[in-house]
């Protein structure tokens, strides 16, 4: 009888425990998630390119979108600028100066449903050793089983971060002061 009485305790008291958000890994490996940049180019042209190299982690749940949390680390010298020159002048110290800052990150601090699938992620981006708060316009793409019997989350979203705020020259002229992001992010739930 105690052992019946304890297994329904214990029962109880987990039915009665908060779901907490999923946990997942961004797709890096399958390259289903992306950081992308593009900068004019003296103001006649964009450049544009990505960073291949990254790691991050997300927890979400679409009832508590306020608690979740998203860590992303970036390799800058993954920069891939389509060419290889761009990419060493890029590589730097007039611009990522990879070799003294060899790792980049965000941190969301606040995540806010603007309803219809719309998010404002507020975050800690990390950059040449700044540290500076951004804000990241994001889309919830969707969420569903995937073929391999696992689950997924996407998202996509847009910041722009000025190059002065984190130390780098602005050496393209007066229409080259700001970078644009483009993020899409497919997760794997764990």
């Amino acid at each position: 009888m105690k052992k019946i009485l304890l297994a329904l305790a214990t029962a109880s008291a987990l039915i009665t425990l908060p779901v907490s958000a999923a946990d997942y890994v961004l797709d890096d490996k399958g390259a289903h998630a992306f950081i992308n940049f593009k900068i004019k180019h003296l103001g006649y042209s964009w450049l544009t390119g990505r960073f291949n190299t990254f790691t991050g982690t997300f927890n979400y749940d679409a009832a508590k979108v306020a608690e979740t949390k998203i860590v992303v680390d970036i390799d800058p010298a993954s920069i891939d600028s389509n060419h290889a020159e761009r990419d060493r002048h890029l590589k730097g110290p007039e611009f990522l100066n990879v070799r003294k800052f060899g790792k980049a990150k965000f941190v969301s601090t606040k995540v806010s449903d603007k309803g219809n699938n719309q998010l404002e992620v507020v975050g800690d981006l990390t950059l040449l050793g700044v540290t500076k708060s951004i804000v990241i316009n994001a889309e919830k793409i969707g969420e569903g089983k995937d073929p391999w019997g696992g689950y997924r989350a996407g998202f996509s979203g847009t910041s722009r971060i000025g190059l002065k705020e984190f130390g780098m020259e602005e050496s393209l002229g007066p229409a080259s002061t700001h970078v644009d992001l483009e993020l899409h992010i497919e997760g794997i739930r764990q």
